[in-house]
C-alpha cells in the first residue's frame, strides 16, 4: 500500500489502535458513533448496551448533560492554562474536593492525564520522598503478579502481566513481585472476597528479608485487580499488607485507577476496607471518562517533606503539560457532583448483591470456569476453545457487538462485566441473558 492509498479520508490503515488486533478489526470494524446513558450508538442505528462502562470509566452513564455542560462552558471560558508556575481556579477547587473525599490524611493531589502517568508519578514521588528524608537507598519497589499498572516503564515494571512486559527489555531495576492473590482451586465462584488467601500477604515478609526493608521504597497493588480479570482480595489480605508496611516504614501505594469513584460503592476502594494507604493513584471515573484526567493523592507527611528548601525553586521536578487541564477539572467537578446528587455510590452498594446473584446464574453454562463478582464489577473465566487461548473470548466480543447489541470487554478468555452505576435490574438481566446465549453459542461452535 502506497502513501496515497493509506491516507485517503476514509482509510482505516493510518490509525495504529492500542491494545487491539488491528488486522482483525480493520477486516470487520466495530465502530461507535455516539453514546447515551447505558448505550453506545452505531452508524446503522443500533443501540449497544455498555456492559463495561467503556473501559471501567463511564460510571454515571454516557453523555450526562451536567458533565457535557461543564465541559462546554470551560472550553468557551479557558481553553488552556499553563500548569507550571501558574494555576486556574478549578484545579484548586477540585483538589479541595478530592482531599475531603479521600481517606485519612491523603490531603494533596498531583495531577496527570492517564492512569499510566499517575502510577509513574507515584513511583517518582516515593523515591523523592525517601531521598528528602535522608534514605536515598530506598529505591526498590514491590508489585504483584497479574497486577496492571499502566504502560509506562514504571508501570510495566511493577506490573505483573506477561504480555505487557515481555518485549520491552529490562525495564526498571530493583523490582520484585508478590504472588497473585488468585488460586482458582481454592477460590472459584466466591462472591466478594474469597475466604482463602490472607496468608499470601506473608510473602511480603520474605521479600523484605531478602532485600532488607531499609532498601524498599514502596509497594504497589490494586485493591481489586481489574484488567487481569477482576480478582478480589482475600479477606484480611489488604489489612495485612498495611500492617506489614506500617511496621517496616514502607510506602503503600494503592492503584485505584479502576476502583475509585464508585466501582466498589465508595469514593475510593480504600474506604471499603477502612485502610489508609500512603498514596492513591486514580483516573477513569474521576471525569466519568469524558476528558482525560488522573492524579495521585498523597499523604500530608509526603507533601510536607517536600516543602523545604528555597521557595523560588520547584519542590518536585516533575509534571505534565496537561496537569490539571481546565476542561478536565471542570468535567471532574461536575462528575463528582453528579455522583453525590444522584447517590450513585450508594446505588452501587445496593446493586452489588443483584449483580452477583444475576451473573452467578451463568455458573452452569458450558465452559464457565469461574465467576468473581465484587462491587459493580465481575470477571467470568471461560474454558478456551480448541483453536487456542483467547480465540473464544475474541469471538464472544465480536458476536456480542455485531449480533447481540452488547459491548463487553474481554481479556484472553475472561469476560469483564462492569456496567455504569446507573444500571437498573433490567439492564443487568439483559447483560446476563445476552452473555448466556453467547457462552452457549461459542461452546457449541
Amino acid at each position: 500500500m502506497n502513501k496515497n492509498q493509506a491516507a485517503h479520508p476514509n482509510s482505516l490503515a493510518p490509525y495504529w489502535m492500542p491494545f487491539t488486533a488491528n488486522r482483525a478489526f480493520k477486516k470487520r470494524p466495530r465502530m461507535i458513533v455516539g453514546a447515551e446513558g447505558m448505550h453506545y450508538l452505531t452508524a446503522d442505528g443500533r443501540r449497544v448496551i455498555d456492559a463495561t462502562s467503556g473501559l471501567y470509566c463511564v460510571n454515571a452513564g454516557h453523555g450526562h448533560p451536567r458533565i457535557v455542560a461543564a465541559i462546554r462552558k470551560a472550553a468557551g471560558t479557558l481553553d488552556y492554562a499553563p500548569a507550571f508556575q501558574f494555576g486556574h481556579p478549578d484545579a484548586f477547587a477540585l483538589s479541595s474536593r478530592l482531599a475531603i473525599m479521600a481517606p485519612g490524611n491523603l490531603d494533596h493531589v498531583f495531577y496527570a492525564s492517564s492512569g499510566s502517568e499517575a502510577i509513574d508519578t507515584a513511583l517518582k514521588i516515593a523515591l523523592s520522598y525517601h531521598r528528602r528524608r535522608g534514605e536515598g537507598q530506598r529505591t526498590r519497589f514491590i508489585g504483584r503478579e497479574r497486577g496492571y499498572h499502566g504502560v509506562g516503564f514504571g508501570g510495566i515494571s511493577v506490573g505483573g502481566m506477561g504480555p505487557n512486559r515481555k518485549v520491552f527489555g529490562s525495564m526498571l531495576g530493583g523490582v520484585d513481585h508478590l504472588p497473585t492473590t488468585y488460586v482458582r482451586d481454592e477460590q472459584a465462584f466466591s462472591i466478594g472476597q474469597p475466604e482463602w488467601g490472607e496468608h499470601l500477604a506473608d510473602e511480603l515478609e520474605r521479600i523484605l528479608n531478602l532485600h532488607d526493608p531499609s532498601n524498599i521504597a514502596g509497594i504497589v497493588v490494586e485493591p481489586v485487580a481489574g484488567s487481569t480479570g477482576c480478582l478480589p482480595p482475600p479477606k484480611g489480605y489488604l489489612e495485612k499488607l498495611r500492617e506489614i508496611t506500617h511496621r517496616h516504614d514502607l510506602l503503600l501505594i494503592f492503584d485505584e485507577v479502576i476502583t475509585a469513584f464508585g466501582r466498589l460503592g465508595h469514593a475510593f476502594a480504600s474506604d471499603k476496607w477502612g485502610i489508609v494507604p500512603d498514596m492513591i493513584a486514580f483516573a477513569k471515573g474521576v471525569t466519568n471518562g469524558a476528558v482525560p484526567l488522573s492524579g495521585v493523592m498523597v499523604s500530608a507527611a509526603i507533601y510536607e517533606t517536600h516543602m523545604e528548601g528555597p521557595e523560588h525553586l520547584p519542590e518536585l521536578f516533575h509534571g505534565f503539560t496537561y496537569s490539571g487541564h481546565p476542561l478536565a477539572t471542570a468535567a471532574a467537578l461536575a462528575a463528582i457532583q453528579v455522583y453525590e446528587d444522584e447517590g450513585l455510590f450508594q446505588r452501587a452498594r445496593e446493586n452489588e448483591p443483584l449483580l452477583a446473584e444475576t451473573l452467578m446464574t451463568l455458573k452452569e453454562a458450558p465452559g464457565v470456569l469461574d465467576i468473581r463478582p465484587i462491587g459493580m464489577m465481575c470477571g467470568i473465566d471461560l474454558a478456551p476453545s480448541k483453536e487456542g487461548v483467547g480465540v473464544r473470548g475474541f469471538e464472544i466480543m465480536e458476536r456480542a457487538f455485531h449480533d447481540h447489541d452488547l459491548y463487553i470487554r474481554v481479556g484472553g478468555d475472561t469476560l469483564i462485566v462492569a456496567p455504569p452505576l446507573i444500571a437498573t435490574p433490567c439492564h443487568i438481566a439483559q447483560i446476563r441473558d445476552k452473555l448466556a446465549e453467547l457462552i452457549h453459542r461459542t461452546a457449541a461452535s
